[in-house]
């Protein structure tokens, strides 16, 4: 049946259709067809090819542990993907131990499940360019990892992750081996909420890489995600990898915050933490974090017990904590936290080579800057603001100012007018960012902290559950 003669008798009903189907070829590139059972979804999958787009009609399906549903040796392209969709989305229910089973296969796409298994799915190394969108994902207990992606140019967008009480991590970025990390994951617009383990560790909504692949670089993009009540781990966002960018999320009222744990290089960009326990915390190498807006935790620059991480490295000695060098802390506003900036005093390592410059720093209670280390860290441009001690921050470092800020509807404040902020930047960031908080152009002399007055259309927002997950457009 080819995708003509499958719309023409789309308004048939899927039992119609499956008549058809059951005396016919089977789907073969460029095909279409609708499946109302596993056996017809695996003899559809075993001979697509690429535009072919299979739909399994909508129901609960228990997948049996013997025979899970196997994608082997099938390979779209770029223009023309294989498509496995359910026939509206969240109409299919997959249970049993396993799904779907990868492997040699290329440009796939699954997209509409209502996943309910109680293994991990995995995208090995033998399978790039996988794309998982639109999905629901809700593993049972005993499921330690969710979804483990260890293929390159893998994207993961548009699905819900939900309702975890047990140990584990609902997307983990992998790679093949022990130190080599999977390249260019795209992970946007998914809603990771309601992470509930108890434990001190060990339940992170997304674990990018591992100490032992630290320093092998991934260029993953982690963008437009939204995190509620994800309480299983204080790293909502774990980076252990490098030359990462983690951008434009959301994470409200959670435990877990961006925490940079192993790795160098990632960027840090236009963040929304809002009422969380954890902010950003900083280990590694010639990161950048500009643009966030925090509030509830603020920004720890932490400590080492080494100082750079090296190829062959032993593992008691890569699992440590590496001082800070080379990281540049601008542009950020960093409001009612317990301390807007702090460090650490447990380890003997200092920062190095560190600049923070020219953000805003307002609270009410405590201090406002706690640095045990300042021997390594270069200040200028900050403005600091409200009832909260100054803290040991450097007089050089900061001017005392009102920036007038004016909360919005969304939660978050803004300059308002005449606030001291306003073209008060003390350096030039053109080379690092080109636009503010809310996706707003800068304009040169910039403002201090993450906003930058304009009348121009805004384009980014905190994020609410419309704008991820299976519905988002």
């Amino acid at each position: 049946m080819d995708r003509r003669s499958f719309l023409a008798v789309g308004t048939l009903g899927v039992g119609a259709v499956a008549l058809q189907l059951s005396g016919a070829r089977s789907a073969g590139a460029g095909v279409s067809a609708i499946v109302t059972s596993l056996s017809q979804l695996q003899s559809a999958i075993n001979s697509a090819g690429p535009g072919t787009v299979i739909t399994l009609a909508n129901g609960s399906y228990a997948v049996p542990s013997s025979s899970p549903i196997t994608i082997n040796g099938r390979n779209g392209t770029s223009a023309a993907p294989i498509t496995i969709v359910a026939e509206s989305r969240g109409g299919v229910t997959l249970t049993g131990s396993q799904s779907f089973v990868l492997s040699n296969s290329s440009y796939i796409t699954i997209s509409g499940f209502n996943f309910r298994q109680s293994t991990t799915l995995e995208i090995p190394t033998t399978c790039p360019r996988i794309r998982l969108t639109r999905n629901d994902f809700q593993f049972a207990t005993v499921a330690e990892h969710w979804v483990v992606v260890r293929g390159d140019d893998v994207k993961v967008d548009r699905n819900t992750f939900h309702d975890k009480s047990t140990k584990g991590v609902y997307l983990v970025i992998d790679g093949p081996g022990s130190t080599t990390m999977a390249l260019r994951t795209n992970i946007a617009r998914n809603y990771f909420r309601d992470h509930s383990y108890s434990g001190s560790n060990g339940g992170e909504p997304i674990r990018l890489g591992v100490s032992s692949r630290a320093l092998s670089a991934a260029d993953a993009t982690v963008e437009y995600n939204l995190f509620e009540r994800v309480n299983g781990d204080p790293e909502a966002i774990s980076v252990k990898s490098s030359g990462n960018t983690i951008r434009f999320n959301t994470i409200r009222s959670s435990t877990g915050g961006i925490v940079l744990r192993h790795g160098n290089e990632n960027r840090v960009e236009g963040n929304y933490l809002l009422s969380g326990a954890n902010g950003i915390r900083i280990y590694g190498n010639d990161h950048l974090i500009v643009n966030n807006y925090v509030s509830g935790a603020g920004i720890v620059l932490g400590s080492g017990t080494v100082r750079d991480h090296y190829d062959g490295e032993p593992s008691s000695s890569r699992t440590g904590n590496d001082a800070p060098d080379r990281v540049t802390i601008v542009l950020n506003t960093l409001r009612n936290n317990s301390q807007a900036l702090a460090g650490e005093s447990q380890r003997t390592l200092p920062p190095l080579g560190c600049k923070i410059q020219d953000n805003l720093l307002v609270g009410d209670s405590g201090s406002l800057v706690d640095m045990p280390y300042l021997q390594g860290i270069t200040w200028s441009g900050n403005i600091l603001w409200g009832g909260a001690a100054n803290g040991n921050i450097p007089s050089s470092g900061f001017t005392r100012a009102d920036p007038k800020l004016q909360a919005g509807s969304d939660g978050v404040c803004r300059l308002g007018s005449g606030s001291a902020a306003l073209n008060a930047a003390s350096q030039n960031h053109s080379g690092q960012v080109t636009d503010d908080l809310d996706g707003q152009p800068r304009v040169a002399p910039y403002d201090v902290g993450a906003d930058e007055s304009s009348t121009q259309p805004t384009t980014r927002h905190p994020l609410n559950p419309a704008d991820v997950g299976p519905g988002a457009a």
